[in-house]
């Protein structure tokens, strides 16, 4: 029996040594399992190769390089959003539909901001662009339909990557919490003693304190929304700027 080399004893053949065939889809499933566990930007090839018991060469005759396996990673994500009923008013669709975004883009730390700079594939997109554009044709935005859509989808990864990056550094943010918590009371500076009311109330409870990022992607989905709640009137008026 052959075996190549610096493997030992490993047989050539994956049949003979009881692995199942390397796939596009097998690495790909693998990549996105990384994904979830360690983040987006946080394992290598090698590591990706081990995964799938492979050299990184066959991974890259398989996918390619890295870059190629993220695209390929963030179309999966994307293909795992669920698209709202297109019974739904304009605000109500696109309010589902970030909720679940975050919820998706959450499950795999670092997607966020890869979709945030530079999106999926076309093919992973279209689904997602067509639908969200339509609902926005339909609403009465016209041309200004895809500007809209950007605007709600980008803003939405943004405040999800943000997120990502401070589970990178919990410790550093909770001690900034806690540094403008103490100014609660300063009378000279009333906007940051506002500011530091609004800590101390995470400071003091932890429950809160946990929810902070998914109460602020809410508001500002929902301020998004609003202002363009108000350029929808706008367009209806006969408003060109």
């Amino acid at each position: 029996m052959s075996s190549s080399p610096g493997t030992g004893n490993r047989p050539r053949s994956r049949a003979a040594a009881g692995l199942p065939a390397v796939t596009a889809e097998r690495i790909v499933d693998a990549a996105l399992r990384l994904t979830a566990e360690r983040g987006l930007d946080s394992w290598t090839l090698r590591q990706l190769a081990g995964e799938v018991d492979a050299y990184p060469a066959v991974v890259y005759h398989h996918v390619g390089d890295r870059d190629a396996v993220v695209d390929a990673v963030i179309d999966r994500v994307v293909g795992e959003l669920t698209l709202p009923s297109d019974t739904l008013p304009w605000r109500a669709w696109f309010a589902a539909l970030l909720t679940e975004l975050r919820a998706v883009l959450r499950r795999y730390p670092g997607s966020a901001r890869r979709l945030a700079l530079y999106g999926p594939s076309v093919s992973a997109a279209t689904r997602t662009i067509d639908a969200g554009i339509r609902v926005l044709l339909a609403a009465g935005f016209r041309g200004e339909s895809p500007l809209a859509y950007n605007l709600l989808l980008t803003n939405a990864c943004q405040f999800v990557a943000m997120e990502d990056e401070r589970d990178g550094d919990a410790e550093a943010g909770a001690s900034l919490t806690v540094e403008y918590a103490a100014y609660r009371d300063r009378a000279d500076l009333p906007g940051m003693a506002a500011h530091g009311r609004a800590m101390h109330e995470l400071v003091s409870d932890p429950a809160k304190a946990a929810g902070y990022f998914a109460r602020l992607y809410d508001y500002a989905v929902e301020r998004c929304l609003d202002g363009l709640a108000y350029r929808l009137t706008q367009l209806e008026s006969g408003a060109r700027n």
